[in-house]
């Protein structure tokens, strides 16, 4: 009689602490989205900032500049509905003044050139980074036990953004 509640009071300690476990285990990987998300909200705002820089210091036309400072504008004030758009927008523009710089029809400082070069890797590497940890809490939130035991609670489900599937 001893044995078998011993066996059961282990076997739902065992329970509890996998339970426990895995709820921690997935808390973690909602940090890791959160904070992949502040950190490529933050190269994004500087790639804004840049923009802003490119349209203001360097001898391009009137219209591209406003174009840029436009698009610029838009994805630093958009808010999170409307910032698809808003980065598409502003990564169509820099491609448009990259083009343009390359094939010397605009003059634009080489830093700022380089500086948003490497600015764009970072990105490509902050969303790769991104869509890696929604794609982890995806695969967690799919499986049995976390649906069954319902180990999320109210936690929302990651949201993948148009604008992270652009070639930048």
């Amino acid at each position: 009689m001893n044995s078998a509640v011993f066996t059961i009071v282990l076997l739902l300690l065992s329970l509890a602490w996998y339970l426990s476990f895995s709820a921690t285990r997935l808390d973690r990987c909602h940090h890791r989205v959160e904070t992949s998300w502040e950190h490529l909200d933050a190269l994004l705002q500087r790639r804004a900032a840049l923009a802003l820089e490119i349209a203001r210091l360097s001898d391009i036309d009137p219209a591209t500049q406003m174009i840029l400072t436009s698009s610029a504008y838009q994805s630093r004030g958009a808010n999170i509905g409307d910032r698809e758009d808003a980065e598409t927008s502003l990564s169509e523009s820099l491609k448009f003044l990259h083009r343009s710089a390359l094939s010397n029809e605009i003059s634009i400082e080489v830093s700022f050139i380089d500086e948003l070069a490497a600015l764009t890797d970072k990105i490509r590497t902050a969303i790769a980074i991104h869509l890696e940890a929604i794609s982890a809490v995806k695969n967690l939130r799919n499986k049995l036990v976390f649906r069954l035991f319902h180990l999320a609670g109210r936690a929302k489900w990651p949201e993948k953004y148009h604008f992270e599937d652009d070639e930048l």
